[in-house]
Order: structure tokens, then C-alpha cells, then sequence
């Protein structure tokens, strides 16, 4: 009558163990998804891919940003997306003066005519081809990313950051 059914102690061990496999598996799981890179490069590529001058905003969620002429990547709690951008001379302008004349490109960014921060357009081709070139890699990732799409003279750049 107070016998051990052995089936029923190899069942109950492997249901403790698949419990807590499962629970294993769940911890590990990301709380929230990645960031949505593959919105902002589609902002970017709108603005640039356009025929005129034009400003977008597009609001980012994520802890930190990596912008380069040929992709954006965002990090944060849900992990890292990348996406890449296929738009001619898109041009990241860094927060703070790293690539010389980024002051100025921040400036038109910003909303002042090209024309009012540059001598010629020149200038601003010199100014956007080294920021450009510089090393852009993570950094704290702003709450809003500005886009604009600039002509001076010839000259024709879309500023992201």
C-alpha cells in the first residue's frame, strides 16, 4: 500500500526540471525589443531621396546611436538594430565639434540658412565631406534625430543628427 511507483518519482523530476529550464529561458529573454532603426533610416532616406529642401524629426527610443553615411544603429535595454541608408551624401553632424566646421553644420541643422554659415558653398561641401569622413562611433542617443535636406548653390546635403 506505501509503495514508491517509480514512474510517478521519474515524472515529477522531470517536470522540475523542465520548469525550471523554462523559467531559465524566460530571465533571459529581453524585457523590451530593440530600438526601431529601421524607422529612422526611412526618415532619413525620405528627406534625402526628395528633390527640394526639407526638415524632418523622428523620435528615438533608445540609450545610445551610432550614425555613419551608410547606417544608423541604436542600442538600448532590448538590444542593438542596425539599418542600413542607401541616400546619397547623407552627412551625420556630431553634437559637439569633432570634424571641424561641425559647429556650423550644427548651426544649419538647427534651421539657419546655409548661406548665413558658410562663406560659399564650398565651405559647406569642405565642412559636410569631413564630417563625413570622421569616426562616428556610439554616443548618447538624443530624443528627437533632426533631418534636413540642404541646397546651396550646387551644393546639395542632407544633415542628420
Amino acid at each position: 500500500m506505501f509503495e514508491t511507483h517509480l514512474d510517478a518519482t521519474y515524472a515529477w523530476l522531470g517536470l522540475a526540471v523542465v520548469s525550471v529550464a523554462t523559467a531559465g529561458v524566460a530571465a533571459t529573454l529581453p524585457a523590451s525589443p530593440p530600438p526601431d532603426a529601421a524607422g529612422v533610416a526611412h526618415t532619413i532616406e525620405t528627406v534625402a531621396g526628395g528633390e527640394y529642401p526639407a526638415t524632418a524629426e523622428h523620435g528615438i527610443a533608445a540609450d545610445r546611436i551610432r550614425l555613419t553615411p551608410r547606417s544608423v544603429s541604436l542600442g538600448g535595454d532590448g538590444g542593438d538594430a542596425r539599418a542600413p541608408l542607401h541616400a546619397p551624401r547623407v552627412t551625420p553632424v556630431p553634437p559637439v565639434d569633432r570634424s571641424g566646421g561641425g559647429d556650423r553644420l550644427r548651426r544649419v541643422l538647427d534651421g539657419v540658412p546655409p548661406d548665413a554659415a558658410f562663406d560659399d558653398p564650398d565651405a559647406l561641401a569642405a565642412a559636410a565631406e569631413r564630417a563625413r569622413s570622421a569616426d562616428s562611433g556610439w554616443r548618447p542617443a538624443p530624443e528627437r534625430l533632426t533631418v534636413r535636406r540642404v541646397h546651396y548653390g550646387g551644393v546639395h546635403v542632407t544633415l542628420v543628427g
